[in-house]
C-alpha cells in the first residue's frame, strides 16, 4: 500500500513539510506508546501508530528507518519535534482516531497481511 493512499483512508493531516513519503510503499505496520517496544518489535520501513507525540518519536523512527508516524487523538507534536521530523525524513500525520479504529482500518486495507 502506498502512503498516498494511507493519507486518503484515514484523511489523516500531514504534519510536517516533507512530501517524499506519499509514494513509499507500506507493507508493515506497528502500534505502540511504548518505544522500547517499538525499538524491539517494529520492522525497518513499516508504519508507526502510536498517541505519543513526543521528539523521542522521531529517535526511534529515523533508527529504524521508519518513513511516517501517524499520532492518533489528535496528539500534537511541540515545534522542536516537527523541526527534527523535517530534518530527518520522517513524515508526521495526525488524526482524531483511536490507535485501535486507525489499526482495524489499515488491516481491513490490507496492511499486514503478509
Amino acid at each position: 500500500m502506498k502512503m498516498r493512499e494511507v493519507v486518503e483512508l484515514l484523511d489523516l493531516e500531514i504534519l510536517t513539510s516533507t512530501r517524499e513519503f506519499l509514494d513509499i510503499d507500506v507493507s508493515a505496520g506497528y502500534t505502540s506508546d511504548m518505544l522500547s517496544c517499538v525499538m524491539t518489535g517494529a520492522e525497518n520501513g513499516s508504519l508507526w501508530v502510536t498517541l505519543m507525540a513526543n521528539l523521542n518519536i522521531v529517535a526511534v523512527a529515523t533508527l529504524l528507518e521508519i518513513p511516517a508516524i501517524i499520532i492518533t487523538e489528535n496528539a500534537r507534536p511541540e515545534q522542536a519535534t516537527l523541526e527534527r521530523a523535517n530534518n530527518q525524513g520522517v513524515a508526521l500525520l495526525s488524526t482524531p482516531r483511536g490507535s485501535f479504529e486507525v489499526v482495524g482500518r489499515l488491516w481491513e486495507r490490507g496492511l499486514g497481511k503478509g
